[in-house]
């Protein structure tokens, strides 16, 4: 493993849904308080941003060229070379006191996105839009993180950031039902009144390589986990920054581990401490990840 560096392009405040685009071989990512949408190309060094009307949750390649991104004001079909939006769905919920958050396209086509509760009670979902529609399949949670899927695409992996538990589903394929609903890890949850030094973090976005395991970034805990399919701790990355969001597998070879970061809200004294805050670091890793899906309307 190389050592970790942040990309050349500025912070962002809560940045978010890294995405290897597996036409364009350029990563994408967003900024949900800055409300802003950012591509970065490693061949050029060039970085690009649109900004945006509601905050951004997350974002996922097109069948036919493009990004479906989730926003608080609901899905959008993005023109990546004009940025221009188009609606494609309002959002099932009430943009007063919720948005949608971390998501992803399955090997179908089919995109899940998750939400997240503004006041962190257990009112936020998941959905799934299939054929057009937008289909409720898991609730109880108050913020929907850490989506993946196994390599097979027969088991979808859940984290609720709030409770610090990841959560497992065998996915049928055929019609993207759910079922057997399990703890895949139960993390210790955080006493208010300890230091942050001793804090492992709660799971946050996710993603997973070729092999099987699942990448997480345990937010405030300073480092990403690699899981084994048991949920075991394979390996632990440290990481120059407190708060890391999510990460996500690119380059050519999908062995380049880009990892987006946060330092909204943050205390003075940990940026002072921490100048990566907020920034997309990277680093290679010996087992390539997963290309991303693409998402079909």
């Amino acid at each position: 493993m190389t050592p970790i560096t942040a990309l050349p392009a500025p912070a962002s405040l809560l940045g978010e849904s890294p995405l290897w685009h597996p036409d364009e071989q350029v990563l994408y990512w967003v900024d949900i308080p800055g409300r802003q949408l950012n591509r970065f190309d490693p061949a050029s060094g060039r970085h690009d941003a649109w900004p945006q009307d509601s905050e951004p949750g997350c974002i996922a390649p097109l069948l036919g060229g493009g990004l479906l991104l989730a926003a608080r004001d609901g899905l959008w079909r993005v023109d990546t070379t004009s940025g221009e939006r188009q609606r494609v769905l309002a959002p099932p919920y009430d943009p007063a006191g919720q948005r949608f958050n971390d998501g992803k396209a399955d090997a179908q086509g089919r995109f899940w996105v998750g939400t997240i509760d503004d006041r962190r009670e257990p009112r936020a979902a998941l959905y799934c839009l299939d054929g057009g529609q937008l289909l409720r399949k898991a609730d109880g949670i108050a913020a929907s993180n850490g989506l993946a899927f196994s390599p097979d695409g027969r088991t979808l992996l859940w984290a609720d950031t709030k409770g610090h538990r990841i959560q497992a589903f065998d996915l049928d394929a055929s019609d993207g039902s759910l079922s057997r609903q399990r703890v895949f890890v139960q993390f210790p949850l955080r006493d208010p009144a300890a230091p942050l030094a001793g804090y492992g973090g709660r799971p946050d976005g996710a993603a997973m390589d070729s092999e099987g395991a699942y990448w997480v970034a345990m937010f405030e805990g300073q480092r990403l986990l690699r899981l084994g399919a048991d949920g075991s701790v394979l390996a632990e990355l440290a990481l120059p920054v407190r708060c890391p969001t999510m990460p996500c597998f690119g380059g050519p070879d999908l062995r380049t581990l880009y990892i987006t970061t946060a330092r909204d809200k943050r205390p003075a004294e940990e940026l002072a401490a921490q100048p990566l805050a907020g920034c997309v670091l990277q680093c290679r890793v010996e087992v390539p990840g997963l290309p991303a899906h693409v998402a079909r309307l």
